[in-house]
């Protein structure tokens, strides 16, 4: 009986779940694609890299898509059964809420330890591809990505600046054109307005100028006297800039990405938050070595040391003379000169040192979070399993409508939460512990509060209690309102 029960339970529970999970993952690509669309429009992309990048974004959104998939599923698994009065027949029979629930438990541990297979192998990989074929995206075709008042240098040779661009992206105005000729000789043309476009072959930018000087400078390098000056003047120049070597066709090698803390496993973050807090003891030691030498007296034991016992203090000592007091008045200002200038040099090395620093701890910080995240991603979908189950039995709704508002609800509680716990994370107003398990000490104990409210056939979301209890409290209070 127990195997049947078991086999119904992970067969109602698997259709939804991969139902979900291919929405949820759907959902979450074409917001990514959303928050991009402006740099994949007008690029002349071909279905097959759009596929590829489709491909391996998706890879990276799946151990966030596994959660929300398991949370609704599961919500929607229970709904059904309570709704079909199936799941207060088990009970009946003498069947607790637990002992049902195993099945679907020892499902969601694999899938939990797939994820973490899968974020700990394979997301890195992806996150890699991804992230080069966005970079190689992003700066293919330029003439959309000339942004107003900021110098474009991405094509060799060049840097364009335009003061303002139309709705349109066509018509220009202020175009500073800066063109290095050689090591020694720079060009320059200035136009009031002018029209920008991309050749049929999509192979040059073409700028119609209007208005406007070109600067030019002659001469051979290296010698001097032999240089001119040219300044022309022009109504109309049309300027064409070669593309060829900003084309989608040449790929970024995926090497250039590899170093980011995205990009490692478990065994690789380990390794390199272990060489980063060697490497910070290190160079924080060589600058207390390197401060500590500059001062003489600090080869010397400290006087101090000697007050204990039974020396006697000379009668000069003890009258406290100061530095200045034993110090000749022709040495004065050389020697306040030189301790000036020592502690100048102390004071900028301790700031450069702390702006390193920062940046090193930054870093530490950043692959500490990476590390818990590829723990703490798979562990949710256990913990939104824990709620998404005893929730379904308790609202006893199925079908997605009362279940999917349930779980936008949790889902949206779980991501706010990590996301600020890791936000705090890279503050360092928390630990990397702390703000990556931020999420999942909140979740646990709603998850095992539910569980238990379950297990005791809760109405804890029924609403003929909450009017039941209304009634009560009404009629508990009438007899006041009818004295007055």
């Amino acid at each position: 009986m127990f195997k049947k029960l078991d086999k119904l339970i992970i067969k109602a529970f698997i259709g939804p779940f991969v139902a979900t999970f291919f929405i949820t993952l759907l959902v979450l690509v074409m917001q990514f694609f959303w928050l991009y669309i402006d740099d994949f429009v007008g690029k002349g992309l071909g279905p097959g890299v759009i596929l590829e990048f489709i491909l391996y974004q998706g890879a990276v959104l799946v151990p966030l898509a596994l959660p929300l998939a398991i949370l609704l599923s599961s919500l929607m698994t229970f709904g059904n059964l309570g709704e079909s009065f199936e799941l207060v027949a088990i009970k009946s029979a003498g069947i607790s809420l637990l002992r049902f629930m195993r099945p679907l438990f020892i499902v969601t541990i694999f899938i939990a330890a797939g994820a973490f297979l899968f974020a700990n192998y394979v997301i890195p990989v992806a996150n890699l591809k991804s992230r080069t074929l966005l970079s190689d995206i992003v700066y293919a075709k330029p003439a959309f990505d000339l942004k107003e008042g900021v110098f474009y240098d991405k094509i060799p040779g060049f840097a364009i600046k335009i003061g303002k661009k139309e709705a349109n992206d066509s018509v220009i105005k202020d175009v500073i054109v800066y063109e290095q000729g050689s090591i020694l000789q720079d060009n320059f043309i200035i136009a009031k307005s002018g029209i920008m476009r991309v050749t049929e072959n999509k192979r040059f930018l073409e700028f119609n100028l209007k208005d406007g000087w070109r600067y030019q400078e002659r001469g051979q390098p290296y010698t001097q006297g032999n240089t001119e000056y040219i300044r022309i003047g022009f109504k109309e120049y049309n300027k064409q800039f070669d593309l060829s070597t900003l084309g989608f066709n040449n790929r970024t090698a995926d090497s250039v990405h590899r170093n980011n803390e995205r990009m490692f496993s478990m065994r690789q973050l380990t390794k390199a938050i272990d060489s980063l807090e060697k490497e910070n003891r290190r160079i924080e030691e060589q600058l207390i070595r390197d401060n500590f030498l500059a001062f003489r007296f600090a080869a010397f034991a400290d006087s101090s040391e000697n007050k204990g016992s039974n020396q006697k203090i000379p009668a000069a000592a003890k009258k406290g003379r100061t530095f200045n007091d034993l110090l000749a008045d022709s040495n004065r200002t050389a020697v306040n000169e030189t301790i000036k200038g020592t502690a100048s040099t102390m004071k900028s090395s301790i700031e450069n040192f702390l702006q390193t620093d920062a940046e090193r701890e930054k870093s530490l910080r950043r692959h500490k979070i990476e590390w818990h995240r590829k723990i703490t991603l798979s562990l949710a979908c256990i913990v939104l399993f824990l709620i998404g189950a005893p929730l379904g039995s308790i609202i006893r709704k199925g079908g997605l409508g009362t279940p999917l508002i349930f779980a936008i609800i949790f889902f949206m509680f779980f991501y706010f939460s990590s996301t600020t716990g890791e936000k705090f994370a890279k503050e360092n107003s928390f630990t990397p512990f702390t703000g990556m398990w931020l999420a999942t000490f909140v979740l646990t104990p709603i998850g095992v509060f539910l569980t238990y409210k379950a297990m005791r056939d809760s109405t804890l979301f029924s609403k003929e209690s909450y009017s039941r209890a209304f009634n009560s409290i009404r009629r508990f209070f009438q007899p006041f309102f009818e004295k007055k």
